[in-house]
């Protein structure tokens, strides 16, 4: 029997370290490393979601969490568990990632939603802003709008890098300050312009012209009507008229005349004062005009009185009726162009004394009162 107790004792041991290392085995870590995995993903994607900028309150929850739970983690990561006790840590790691996974769906939704109201805006922006270009373009009127074309084009371009950045807001932000620069082009176009489109000012307009032809048909000889808005000049026979050319203006023609150096293109009656032909100036032809007349000096010694002209600026002259200097002068500097071809015809049709009547438009539907009707719509639609 006392020979048999060795054996019963190692088979005891042998039991025991079997059932203790099966113990051991069903044992699990107090900090599951997938749970602590899960979580510093949340974390991840709240910082990509830019969390603390546009959930500050949801995303400083999370973080005080995460940094308590963390110094829990290094506490307790070696310690072990029997499979039967509560898990607390477990178990605030995993509630504390599906809250965040709810505010990570929210912010992704709320992400794309701005991401696609930062593209629809691009778009809106782009297409007002070429319509804006085209008829700038179409009315000659750049200068009045100076250095504003140039920013909204730079803004546009602000809003795409944001946009290929992932910065939506920033894009968004970019975008509305360029509509804010169009709005801005608008109103001085408007402010600019608006008489082209003044019922009044366009009927004063065409009484001019009517006058104008009535003395044609009345003394049975020439005058001529230039109409701006339209770039046309008439002559007119008798009352009736005979031929009709397109023009050039000046390089701020769409403007009315204020002084000298203003690149504007003059507008009332005036008469031909003197025929110059080739060898007597620097154009083809050249039909001079009496400007300024009587009504030019009396609105440039009102304006000039008023601090609307600045003191240092003369009135101005020698605005003429001309043909092409060369090749290199596409544009003229406040007169009135034509192809030389079409200048030798009117050249020789017309005398010293003819009445020449300019006047800003003839009809409501003129292209300068559609450009400001067609801004004015594209405003209102973004």
């Amino acid at each position: 029997m006392v020979g048999h107790y060795p054996r019963i004792m190692s088979v005891f041991l042998g039991w025991g370290t079997v059932i203790l290392v099966g113990l051991l085995n069903g044992c699990v870590e107090a900090v599951p490393q997938d749970a602590i995995e899960a979580v510093e993903n949340i974390d991840r994607d709240l910082l990509e979601l830019r969390a603390a900028e546009f959930s500050p309150n949801d995303y400083a929850q999370f973080a005080h969490q995460w940094m308590a739970l963390k110094s829990r983690v290094q506490a307790e990561e070696d310690l072990i568990h029997w499979p039967w006790e509560p898990n607390d840590l477990e178990l605030a790691l995993r509630r504390l990632q599906e809250e965040g996974a709810q505010t990570v769906a929210r912010l992704t939704k709320e992400r794309e939603s701005l991401r696609h109201s930062a593209e629809n805006r691009i778009a809106q922006i782009e297409d007002r802003f070429r319509v804006m270009t085209v008829q700038v373009g179409a009315i000659d009127s750049r200068l009045v709008l100076g250095q504003k074309p140039v920013e909204t084009d730079l803004l546009m371009k602000q809003a795409h890098a944001f946009y290929e950045q992932g910065q939506y807001d920033r894009s968004l932000d970019a975008s509305d300050r360029a509509s804010q620069n169009l709005a801005t082009q608008t109103a001085l176009l408007s402010n600019e312009f608006g008489r082209y489109a003044d019922r009044d000012r366009i009927s004063r307009w065409q009484r001019m012209a009517k006058d104008t032809i009535a003395w044609s048909r009345t003394h049975g000889t020439s005058a001529i009507v230039v109409n701006k808005a339209d770039r046309i000049l008439t002559l007119y026979r008798n009352g009736q008229p005979v031929l009709s050319y397109p023009v050039r203006l000046g390089f701020n023609g769409i403007r009315e005349k204020r002084y000298q150096g203003d690149g504007a293109t003059p507008e009332g009656r005036y008469r031909i004062s003197r025929k110059r032909g080739q060898g007597q100036t620097q154009f083809y032809r050249a039909l001079v005009l009496d400007y300024p007349n009587d009504e030019d000096r009396r609105r440039y010694r009102l304006e000039k009185k008023t601090g609307q002209i600045p003191a240092s600026r003369a009135i101005g002259g020698q605005i003429e009726i001309h043909g092409v200097e060369n090749a290199l002068m596409a544009q003229t500097l406040g007169c009135v162009m034509l192809e030389n071809p079409q200048m030798a015809l009117l050249f020789e049709r017309v005398d010293q004394g003819t009445p020449v009547t300019i006047v800003g438009a003839l009809h409501e539907q003129n292209s300068v009162a559609q450009t400001l009707a067609m801004l004015g719509i594209h405003r209102e639609e973004t």
